[in-house]
């Protein structure tokens, strides 16, 4: 797995380092997402190699002994477990992931309304359940109003973990309307994040459309540019016709230019001169 991973970080590090080269901007470069993205994904392999090699020993350790090294340790367990972002990479080439992130960037409103919705019927309805589980009946289920926190979200997105269950008919009534709650709250937003996931979805493939085009005529017109260079410059031009226009005003003009349309006739008969005023 270790050479899998060194050979892949290698590859990544070389594409990286040639799109920064290649970059107008290289500020604009480094404030990209993506390429942030593959940064963190590049970077904890060599943070890792560093720490790694670093020594361990008794004598050579700092001044905080023990609990430096257990810090060190655990930020490197964290940067390791940045390379999940390998998996975002993917957002490149696929279509789908550029649209599911140009849709979620596009309906914050939406998951922000989603989230004030889910809010306000969480915090109107712990407290009923509470009041209706541990003051009428006396469960201890539900300890608190903070701890109905729990089993108000879990109830209102449709999860039911099942381990926090009303057992009384209040309480049965409460959850009955969160879940119904939940549900109409979460239908809502739904529909404008389903047509805003669309139009981005169609956008998108018209943009990779148009690019594929142009890629296409480019390297057309790229094929015909070397056509033209190994045929040496030179350009076929038709040759020369030699138009004749009658003259009705000289007498027997038209008889002349009536024994130049039989071709076949006058290349084998000579006895039919050609004035000088038919040219």
């Amino acid at each position: 797995m270790f050479i899998v991973e060194t050979v892949c970080v290698a590859w990544f590090s070389l594409e990286f380092l040639l799109r920064f080269m290649q970059a107008r901007s290289k500020l604009e470069f480094l404030r990209g997402p993506l390429n942030i993205i593959d940064a963190m994904a590049i970077l904890p392999y060599y943070v890792s190699l560093v720490v790694d090699e670093s020594p361990t020993n008794e004598h050579e350790r700092p001044s905080g002994g023990k609990g430096y090294l257990d810090k060190l340790g655990l930020v490197l367990r964290i940067l390791r477990a940045l390379r999940i972002l390998y998996v975002m990479r993917l957002a490149r080439h696929s279509l789908g992931l550029q649209t599911l992130g140009m849709t979620v960037r596009r309906s914050t409103r939406e998951f922000g309304l989603l989230l004030l919705f889910l809010c306000v019927a969480v915090t109107l309805f712990s407290p009923l359940v509470h009041l209706a589980e541990s003051e009428l009946t006396g469960v201890q289920d539900f300890s608190s109003i903070p701890a109905s926190y729990w089993w108000a979200i879990i109830s209102m997105t449709t999860v039911g973990y099942g381990d926090m269950v009303p057992r009384s008919i209040p309480g049965q009534v409460v959850a009955l309307s969160s879940i119904l709650s939940g549900i109409l709250i979460m239908a809502f937003p739904a529909t404008s994040i389903f047509h805003m996931f669309s139009r981005s979805y169609q956008e998108l493939k018209q943009e990779h459309n148009r690019i594929f085009k142009e890629e296409c005529a480019a390297a057309a017109a790229a094929t015909a540019g070397s056509d033209d260079e190994q045929d040496g410059g030179w350009v076929a031009f038709p040759p020369p016709r030699l138009v004749l226009t009658p003259d009705t005003e000289t007498p027997g003009s038209l008889e002349d230019l009536s024994l130049l349309g039989n071709g076949g006739e006058t290349s084998g008969n000579n006895q039919h001169p050609l004035p000088a005023g038919a040219f």
